[in-house]
């Protein structure tokens, strides 16, 4: 009984929870919107347009993050515990998920016609060219996956299907993960959106299958931003699509 309020406990929403989606949310749309203003803002203190981007998004996601890891500290703690027992397991798992999302997302490019980038996309591969490694990786492979995993699995999976069918809750974590990433002038279109279905499609699935393990999804999809980081900065900018 007690372990059973414990788990009750550990996925029901909080105020740290709305918290976090509020401001997630509320910068997604104000950046949407509005991030040119944000940006001349920011080089009032730094010279470098690229910097000064970088800066608005560690500081988007490093707010978002305190809040995250403030109402997701347990459910972090139990999950490391859990991976801890079975290390094989998990390091032996995590790059072949890395593997599998490549191979769904190359399959749904092919269903879906030639892959458009992002404005998000190029985005990143903007920054990545103007801004060093060592600020590049915490933002994408520390920050960033921790955020996307406590609000799309943790909550959206996690908490939600406490109260919604958690299949139709796993369908609105692909949905809305997918979606808010190509958020901008060119649309909710397949070709853009492809590459986020399928990587949203592995999280989901070892979400699901490690028993809700926050920390395992966390780790597949802060694997494959570190491929995708490394590949960048091995590529040579004039191979890299603009």
């Amino acid at each position: 009984m007690g372990t059973i309020s414990t788990q009750a406990r550990l996925y029901r929403f909080n105020a740290l929870d709305a918290v976090a989606v509020a401001a997630y949310v509320g910068f997604t749309v104000y950046f949407t919107f509005a991030g040119e203003s944000v940006e001349r803002m920011m080089l009032q203190f730094f010279s470098d347009p690229a910097t000064a981007s970088y800066a608005v998004n560690a500081l988007f996601y490093a707010a978002v993050g305190v809040f995250a890891l403030a109402s997701a500290w347990r459910i972090v703690g139990r999950d490391v515990k859990i991976l801890g027992t079975r290390p094989w397991f998990t390091l032996g798992m995590v790059p072949l998920a890395v593997v599998v999302m490549l191979i769904i997302t190359a399959l749904l490019v092919g269903a879906l016609g030639t892959a458009q980038t992002s404005e998000n996309q190029l985005g990143i591969q903007g920054l990545l060219q103007r801004v060093p490694a060592w600020l590049m990786v915490p933002l994408l492979v520390v920050l960033g996956p921790f955020v996307e995993e406590y609000l799309f699995r943790h909550l959206l999976i996690g908490k939600l299907s406490q109260y919604v069918n958690i299949w139709i809750c796993c369908a609105i974590s692909v949905g809305v993960f997918a979606s808010i990433h190509v958020v901008g002038r060119e649309g909710l279109v397949l070709s853009a959106l492809a590459p986020y279905l399928g990587m949203a499609l592995v999280l989901v699935a070892v979400y699901v299958w490690t028993g809700k393990n926050l920390m395992f999804s966390y780790f597949v999809h802060a694997a494959k931003n570190l491929l995708a980081v490394v590949l960048i900065y091995a590529i040579p900018p004039d191979f890299l699509p603009h």
